[in-house]
């Protein structure tokens, strides 16, 4: 019997799978300023109590871009007080290691002999943390150069147009299990969507049969941070949106095994197939509720996958130290104790309301090391009342419950509703981003640029004039859509060169576009003297843009790009700053062998496929066996 679990026990891979921790977030909250710092240490101390091999973080370990300096030095000290120790690492990497981490060393972190890594901790980047800047670097860089975290998926995206991207999969090995870890960071969904859809443009690299090893043996897991379409069908949710502004499961290829999907903040965390595809898919959300929606009002969990040959078995964990938070809708008009013309009544229905989640969130807390005051959220349809100050109606509940200050939040019915799951509107999406986004993005804009002593007004009057400046013919060089996301950039990330990069990238384009007409045309040569004008006025108005919004001497690189349809610059493909840093640069080259421990490092252990190459209809074969 002890021979037997110890055999399992050396060819069992155990991997915790988190995502969305988004440490930093409220931090100049008083009340709210721990929770993620919190959540995350609870993370990190159930990977120490099961034992597990790895923990894998699926995107968005920060809420923002740039975090503070407070936020680093906290993630830093929890990352070194449960990854630092003398426990072995039983798993080892056997693909090509420089191709896996892009950063000069090259390496996965517990093979480097000077640092005793226990627990070793896997993540892509989300598109809060995602890289930007010049030199294209996200906060988990600075995590992975302090060597507690092996920062994969990091694509270059390179060229113009709708780009490639290549997937190499680190390959794992434990006794006798082995596995193929696949990560893509966040990239803008809308790209991403015509990516998959573009031949070629998505090319997965495969590992090919070795002595014990034959391909069908590989356990192939894909972890990604991107807009779901499967959320909304497994969550039963109905949204309006563009359907290029999310990713569809069966853009995937079929030889994938297991899902790990981030940025869905809803706890979906048991493992679904898809019907189909051959491959389940969990989405564990996020371990902090940074929007107060039913969503989020459901329990956290993280999931524990034991990976065994071909076979897995998932075993989620609830989370004990996320804030109790209860979320109700209640419909004005439906209440038969209010009267419209009473304000009095309504105040009283709301106050009861209130206080009976506030009982309910103190039952459910009953149990935990820690009482905390709780979340409280009222979805309150007013259609035919009066609306009370929100502010107002929270300030008896100071003390009480942790958001005093939006309790209530209102609402009205829409006036045509064909069916109950199209009355569901723009403010239940899921998505804290994408909640109201014009108006947020305006707030947050406003508020940064106050920071920065800077008036909207001039924004805005730099838009117009560069809009002015790049009209030639009625030939749109400089699309509103493409300034837009360089005024999203500059003002969110703090990215001092996004619009001369922007300028730069577009005329690159343009220019490239009226070569490649006059090849075709006679009447060429108007085209390049035009072109050759728009290059000569080029320094003129970078250097304009560069000195009015730099706080140093800072150089701006070319990092914004926009991709063409047909003749035209669209608009809807200009790149965030972050995605084209990479421009102008060649694809990283293979080194023929890995580092750490004398291992071998074989890159010929791989071979490439296309995307057109997996798209086989196949049974799913992978088996989930036996629950904990």
């Amino acid at each position: 019997m002890g021979d037997t679990s110890r055999d399992d026990t050396s060819n069992t891979l155990r991997v915790l799978v988190a995502t969305d921790c988004h440490l930093g977030y409220m931090e100049k909250d008083e009340i709210r300023r721990v929770d993620s710092f919190q959540a995350f240490e609870e993370i990190c101390s159930i990977a120490e109590q099961k034992q597990v091999d790895m923990l894998l973080l699926g995107g968005d370990l920060f809420h923002e871009n740039k975090p503070s300096r407070s936020t680093l030095v906290k993630a830093i000290e929890i990352l070194r007080q449960y990854c630092l120790n003398d426990r072995p690492v039983q798993f080892q990497v056997v693909s090509d290691q420089t191709v896996n981490f892009a950063n000069r060393f090259g390496h996965v972190n517990y093979e480097d002999p000077h640092f005793n890594v226990g627990l070793p901790v896997f993540s892509i980047h989300g598109n809060h943390d995602d890289p930007a800047g010049v030199d294209n670097l996200s906060a988990i860089d600075i995590l992975s150069t302090c060597n507690l975290v092996n920062y994969f998926g990091k694509m270059a995206l390179g060229g113009s147009g709708v780009g490639q991207i290549t997937l190499c999969p680190i390959l794992i090995r434990k006794g006798s299990t082995s596995v193929a870890l696949y990560g893509l960071g966040n990239i803008r969904d809308e790209r991403l969507n015509r990516m998959f859809q573009t031949p070629h443009a998505v090319q997965w690299v495969r590992p090919e049969a070795q002595e014990g090893c034959q391909v069908p043996d590989w356990f192939n897991i894909l972890v990604l941070h991107q807009n779901s379409k499967m959320y909304h069908r497994f969550s039963k949710l109905r949204v309006k949106s563009n359907p290029k502004n999310a990713i569809n499961e069966h853009f995937l290829p079929r030889f994938l095994d297991f899902i790990v999907w981030g940025h869905e903040h809803e706890c979906l965390v048991d493992p679904q197939e898809v019907p189909g595809m051959g491959f389940h898919i969990t989405q564990p959300g996020s371990s902090v509720a940074t929007s107060l929606i039913d969503g989020e009002a459901k329990p956290k969990h993280v999931l524990l996958l034991e990976i065994k040959g071909n076979q897995y078995r998932p075993t989620k964990i609830p989370l004990k130290s996320v804030r109790p938070f209860e979320y109700a809708e209640v419909v004005l008009k439906d209440e038969t104790d209010i009267d419209p013309n009473d304000q009095a009544s309504v105040l009283q229905h709301l106050d009861k309301v209130v206080t009976d989640l506030i009982v309910k969130a103190s039952r459910n807390n009953v149990g935990r090391s820690e009482l905390r005051l709780p979340l409280i959220r009222i979805k309150v349809d007013y259609s035919g009342f009066m609306t009370i100050n929100p502010q107002r109606f929270g300030q008896k509940y100071v003390g009480k419950v942790a958001n005093p200050q939006d309790i209530l939040i209102f609402s009205k019915a829409a006036k045509k509703r064909q069916s109950v799951q199209d009355s569901i509107g723009d403010t239940e999406r899921f998505r804290p981003e994408e909640l109201n986004q014009q108006t947020l993005e305006a707030l947050v804009a406003e508020s940064n640029l106050r920071q920065k002593r800077l008036r909207w007004g001039d924004i805005r009057g730099l838009k117009q004039t560069i809009e002015d400046v790049l009209h030639f013919k009625k030939m749109e060089i400089l699309p509103v859509n493409d300034l837009d996301v360089a005024l999203h950039a500059f003002v969110n990330k703090d990215d001092k060169s996004a619009f001369s990069s922007c300028l730069q990238y577009n005329i690159k384009e343009t220019l490239e576009r009226v070569k490649e007409r006059s090849s075709l045309s006679k009447e060429g040569t108007s085209f390049l003297s035009l072109s050759q004008s728009l290059l000569d006025a080029r320094g003129k108005t970078t250097a304009g843009i560069s000195n009015s919004f730099s706080d140093d001497d800072e150089s701006a690189q070319l990092v914004a790009s926009s991709t063409a349809r047909g003749r035209k610059v669209s608009s809807a493909a200009f790149r965030s700053s972050h995605e084209a840093s990479e421009i102008g640069k060649s694809k990283t080259s293979t080194r023929g062998r890995g580092r750490g421990r004398g291992r071998g490092r074989g890159s010929g252990s791989l071979k490439q496929t296309t995307l057109d190459a997996t798209m086989g209809i196949r049974r799913s074969e992978r088996l989930v066996f036996g629950t904990i």
